[in-house]
């Protein structure tokens, strides 16, 4: 698929970044003309990715988070979210609904299956020690001709 347009950011892994990142996110995907669903859709898949960065990959301290957008040919909407913190031993177990490496009282452990069922595809890449890489794509339907 041919790039059309990107946007890259790079920020602390804080609480306070996770609306932050969210925003800008949306911004970029506005200029596709999305429906208020599917841009829901994206701030949310977001929203769950930074939040797993924030709280699993840098426990007990901060680390960097970059996001990348890409609109691809297709009105297609391509959106990474990396981190260099601890990597994920086993992806499959980590995908499995109620599963948590945290605070099993505090975590629903739903991060994964909520950016499955809110983007087409969701791709997932980590080495233990190394980080994490989470790479999501939903085609927009745009609310009218343009």
């Amino acid at each position: 698929m041919k790039k059309l347009n990107e946007f890259k950011a790079e920020f602390p892994s804080m609480s306070a970044n996770e609306s932050f990142a969210r925003s800008c996110v949306a911004c970029f995907a506005a200029q596709l003309d999305p429906t208020l669903t599917e841009l829901n859709d994206i701030k949310t898949a977001v929203s769950e990715a930074v939040t797993n960065c924030i709280v699993h990959a840098y426990p007990g301290c901060i680390g960097k988070i970059r996001i990348k957008c890409r609109i691809l040919d297709g009105e297609v909407f391509e959106l990474s979210v990396k981190d260099n913190g601890i990597g994920i031993e086993d992806i499959a177990l980590a995908r499995t609904p109620l599963y948590t490496s945290g605070n099993a009282e505090e975590r629903a452990g739903m991060g994964f299956s909520i950016m499955e069922s809110f983007m087409d595809s969701v791709h997932i890449l980590s080495r233990p020690g190394k980080g994490t890489l989470v790479r999501m794509r939903k085609k927009l339907s745009g609310r009218a001709e343009k």
